[in-house]
């Protein structure tokens, strides 16, 4: 996926560095997402479920609360609604790249905050909130024992995750005083929570509370044992296929337009996991995945290489034998394909040691046809385009782009 690295003002006009993931294949909506607590937006969730997005078409702007990661300020001087206002300022950047945002993702601290944001924004029409306290005061908990220094001097620096931070009182009394049951009840979007039952830093229960208070649209997907950070990428994986097949449905995506010299679309295949062989595939509005199998090295997630060439053979000859018996007016019912490959070795070969593919295929009729009916079907099978293609040789043309 191409990222462009860029900037925009925060809400109090420092810097914040963000990453805008961008579609390989067609824009057809933008998305903000908001990192957790003193995360920055690398963090591997982040990352994961933006790239998964971009692969669908979804763009995602990602980026720094103010002083924390790559971007300008003081992290001691912010406070829960900073965070909101840097939101805000994300989607005013956003619209004026002509790329309005209408989906906002939030995890955990960042969810409470797309919670309060996200009714400040008209044109989102979608909320997401990961792992996220209904009350902002929860975070807190955190550093605990450090909030009698932080009353007594206004600043105490703790150790969150290893990393020491500075964190003043207006953020304590901020984050404390905030409330999103207005906000929520408020929301003029469809919401989906997102948690796991197992979660330690931030109970489900939270999110049994940020569902009732809202509205119709809404949605409840548990992340079963995934950690709160959703640090294994295969709940990252699964997070972010959620979020685009539900979305979908509240974002009115608009049909891509068609590649203008290829009427039958483009098939662009993007890598989406460079340790793995796991790929996404898409065409036009559609999207599958091609993987191996956990034996060769993949993560057995989508059908392999050859598994796209058989289903090919078999989607085509049963749409093929369907259109003769159609035009036929025979009474055909049902069309089954079972495919599978093979290496053999080609014994007129001059090469002893060459080998050829082999496809069986076994076809299976249902319907009140006659056995010259079904003779003739099976007949149809072979010419069938795909059939044709892998008997006769073909080329290849490869270049760079």
């Amino acid at each position: 996926m191409p990222t462009e690295k860029l900037t925009f003002a925060g809400h109090a006009g420092d810097q914040l560095a963000a990453r805008l993931d961008l579609p390989n294949g067609p824009h057809l909506a933008t998305a903000i997402f908001a990192h957790c607590f003193t995360c920055s937006k690398d963090i591997s969730a982040a990352r994961r479920i933006a790239g998964r997005l971009s692969s669908m078409g979804i763009a995602v702007l990602r980026f720094d609360f103010t002083g924390l990661g790559h971007s300008e300020g003081e992290f001691e001087n912010t406070s829960f609604s900073s965070n909101v206002g840097d939101l805000i300022a994300a989607y005013n950047a956003l619209n004026a790249r002509d790329m309005p945002p209408s989906l906002i993702i939030g995890h955990s601290l960042g969810g409470a905050a797309v919670l309060k944001a996200a009714p400040k924004m008209p044109e989102i029409k979608a909320v997401v909130t990961i792992g996220a306290p209904f009350d902002p005061g929860h975070v807190t908990h955190n550093f605990a024992q450090a909030i009698p220094e932080i009353v007594d001097n206004g600043v105490a620096e703790v150790n969150l995750g290893g990393r020491p931070f500075r964190i003043g009182k207006a953020f304590v009394d901020d984050v404390s005083n905030a409330a999103l049951t207005g906000a929520i009840a408020h929301l003029d979007a469809a919401l989906l929570v997102l948690h796991a039952p197992r979660d330690s830093t931030v109970g489900v229960e939270n999110a049994s509370n940020i569902f009732l208070a809202a509205k119709h649209p809404k949605s409840f997907v548990t992340l079963d044992d995934a950690d709160h950070l959703v640090s294994r990428p295969s709940d990252a994986e699964y997070a972010a296929d959620v979020i685009a097949a539900w979305s979908k449905r509240y974002l009115k995506l608009p049909e891509p337009s068609k590649a203008p010299s290829a009427p039958e679309g483009v098939m662009r295949v993007t890598e989406a996991d460079p340790n793995g062989f796991l790929q996404d595939v898409q065409s036009g509005p559609h999207h599958v995945l091609a993987d191996e199998p956990a034996a060769f090295g993949g993560t057995n997630k989508g059908l392999t290489p050859y598994g796209f060439v058989s289903a090919g053979l078999g989607a085509c000859t049963s749409m093929t034998i369907r259109m003769y018996a159609r035009r036929k007016g025979w009474p055909l019912t049902g069309v089954s394909v079972d495919i599978t490959h093979a290496k053999e070795h080609a014994a007129d070969a001059a090469d002893p040691g060459a080998k050829v593919d082999h496809f069986e295929r076994i076809i299976k009729l249902t319907g009140d046809l006659s056995d010259d009916q079904r003779e003739r079907l099976l007949e149809i099978a072979d010419k069938c385009p795909v059939h044709r293609t892998i008997e006769r040789s073909s080329t290849v043309t490869t270049t760079l782009a």
